[in-house]
């Protein structure tokens, strides 16, 4: 039986998997956001053995669940929670042949494609950007009326892009499940302080 879906998803990159602090910090975001915040090993420039060390090292965090972004023999030899599958990624379906009890999600950026993760069988949506952000600066951010479609599809959202306390509270009234951040989390100044005032937003 797999635990509960979090609400506040600790995203990373190439360039934070590379930090030196990285186990310092993401003990920090342990310690603020206890069993309602997930890690997320991403990092599209990484390499293989790159990836899965940055998972085992986010592993070391009992009371946190892991998600692995599309390397799937990563998430089994990790044995995450989770897997987030981009657009260039298998189908929801063919994934959970590989462990029924992942959570699988899908990244989508409109209605359309939300649709039709839904119909492909994953299990939550990672929906963005819902605000401006540097990770995709020539990305347009989601009016309100597209992120409410896609809560009403029926599936935990997870909102991502441009998140940051202040924030998380416009996007729990819209519906949403949760939220992801990358350096709203990881570049805090405090970051335990930074996942509690998330989840405080997100009445979490």
């Amino acid at each position: 039986m797999r635990p509960p879906l979090p609400c506040l998803h600790a995203v990373t990159d190439e360039r934070i998997a590379r930090r030196p602090d990285l186990s310092a910090v993401a003990a920090e975001l342990a310690a603020g956001g206890g069993a309602a915040i997930a890690f997320h090993a991403r990092g599209r420039g990484l390499s293989g053995l790159e990836h899965y060390e940055l998972a085992v090292r986010l592993t070391d965090r009992p009371t946190v669940q892991l998600f692995v972004n599309d390397r799937l023999d990563i998430a089994l030899a990790c044995g995450a929670t989770g897997v987030q599958l981009g657009a260039g990624s298998v189908d929801p379906g063919d994934a959970r042949r590989l462990e029924p009890r992942w959570w699988i999600g899908r990244s989508v950026h409109d209605l359309a494609e939300a649709t039709a993760a839904r119909n492909a069988g994953a299990d939550y949506l990672l929906l963005g950007p819902v605000f401006r952000t540097a990770t995709h600066p020539g990305r347009e951010p989601l009016d309100p009326g597209t992120v409410s479609a896609v809560v009403a599809l029926g599936l935990p959202v997870i909102a991502i892009g441009g998140v940051t306390p202040g924030r998380a509270m416009e996007l729990k009234a819209a519906g949403v499940h949760g939220v992801a951040a990358i350096r709203a989390l990881w570049d805090a100044d405090d970051p335990a302080r930074a996942a509690r005032r998330l989840l405080q937003e997100l009445d979490a």
